[in-house]
């Protein structure tokens, strides 16, 4: 502000860019980085603008944290699309998260060149598909495939029979669908509900446009993740784990355990080798170890048990032969989702909706900023001031994705 004695005025000048409501960019941009990516909790962060003499209360603290971040949200979604169509395969990991007190289930999505985070109330089949149509409103549609996922979970034929009847080759929102079902079928019990509601969203996810579909998900063996997607790989490191969970107290039982864990280790260290020379003679010869190392009979009952589970996930483990670019672990989402539970370890958990979004969106932004190699304060900060300087992290993964293809063999097929 400048007053002219000879004019008899004042003059304001424009604030700069990013110059809105008490503080300017710069802090804007700290309190932001702080807080979501070095897990400094709201009231230390507090501490710290009072020893440095930045006079700012808790509230407003709040507010630049979680409150207008239209802009972030905005980015986070093109991340996610972005990120999806850089490849036809994703990690994907869960793990909980406090909201207000109360458990929720935060998902983490990622390929080599990003990370998005979804937090939801459950980890069930029907929130993974909420995530990979970024929680946009649930569909359901009746077609081939949605039946034919109903013949294989077993569903009564006068069931199957009776929604044949129903629309076929619409997205029915879940309003209209849960009515549709209450008035054919009034008496349909809890799983089979669970079951046909499944199967039709299924087939709606693989339907719809909006966002690419996933076509291979990496992820651990939970249940949830089954039928998603036309091919599912598994992680070794997490099948690994089951058998050190095995605890024999016979020294027989634990020499054959040892045993079993090098063959099952020196094997692994086979497929990372075909990762990078992969050849027919070698897929072949592979597969046929697997059928040798794990039709193994040791005695050992609760290690024989646990070989044989591991034989039946044979298509999912072998994955990496179909498609040697992906990885043989889910460590890429397993990181993801430590950064979750370091972050609710210092905050504990978010106590509002905008709170969990402002989390997620945050999140994202700096996971995939690490991954491409940006400065997240540098990049917040450019967001902040409205200078828009640096290039979306969206167009670097785009412009990644086409240096470094993720999908060879997809694009080989």
């Amino acid at each position: 502000m400048y007053y002219s004695p000879r004019a008899h005025k004042t003059y304001l000048a424009d604030l700069p860019p990013g110059y809105t409501g008490q503080f300017g960019p710069g802090i804007k941009a700290l309190a932001l980085v702080q807080y979501h990516a070095c897990n400094v909790a709201e009231p230390k962060l507090l501490e710290f603008f009072g020893n440095v003499g930045i006079i700012i209360s808790a509230g407003e603290l709040f507010n630049l944290l979680i409150k207008n971040q239209t802009v972030f949200h905005a980015e986070k979604t093109a991340i996610y699309a972005a990120g999806l169509r850089s490849s036809p395969w994703q990690h994907l990991d869960q793990t909980s998260t406090r909201v207000n007190g109360v458990n929720q289930q935060c998902h983490v999505l990622c390929n080599p060149l990003y990370t998005v985070f979804f937090t939801t109330a459950s980890k069930d089949r029907l929130s993974v598909l909420d995530v990979l149509r970024n929680l946009g409103a649930r569909t359901f549609r009746f077609n081939a495939e949605a039946f034919d996922l109903l013949h294989a979970l077993s569903l009564p034929q006068q069931v199957i029979k009776t929604l044949s009847a129903l629309p076929p080759e619409q997205d029915l929102g879940e309003v209209e669908f849960t009515q549709l079902l209450g008035e054919h079928l009034p008496n349909l019990g809890p799983q089979q509900r669970r079951r046909v509601l499944e199967a039709t969203a299924i087939a709606a996810y693989h339907h719809q446009l909006e966002f690419p579909v996933v076509k291979l998900l990496l992820c651990d063996d939970a249940p949830q993740f089954d039928w998603l997607t036309e091919e599912l790989a598994l992680c070794w490191i997490h099948e690994g784990r089951h058998y050190k969970k095995l605890t024999p107290y016979v020294p027989h039982h634990q020499a054959l355990l040892a045993e079993f864990s090098q063959q099952f280790w020196d094997y692994y260290h086979q497929l990372l080798a075909y990762r990078q020379q992969p050849n027919l003679t070698e897929k072949s010869r592979l597969t046929a170890e697997f059928d040798r190392l794990f039709t193994t009979v040791t005695g050992y009952d609760q290690l024989d048990d646990r070989i044989a589970k591991t034989l039946l996930k044979k298509t999912s483990l072998l994955m990496v032969l179909e498609h040697p670019e992906i990885p043989l672990h889910n460590n890429p989402a397993e990181l993801g989702a430590r950064s979750r539970v370091r972050k609710r370890d210092g905050s504990f958990g978010p106590r509002t909706a905008q709170g969990t979004q402002g989390w997620d969106t945050f999140q994202t932004i700096a996971a995939t900023a690490k991954k491409l190699k940006v400065s997240f304060y540098h990049y917040i900060r450019d967001r902040v001031s409205g200078s828009h300087t640096m290039p979306s992290l969206a167009d670097q993964i785009r412009q990644r994705a086409e240096q470094q293809p993720l999908g060879n063999s997809w694009n080989s097929g």
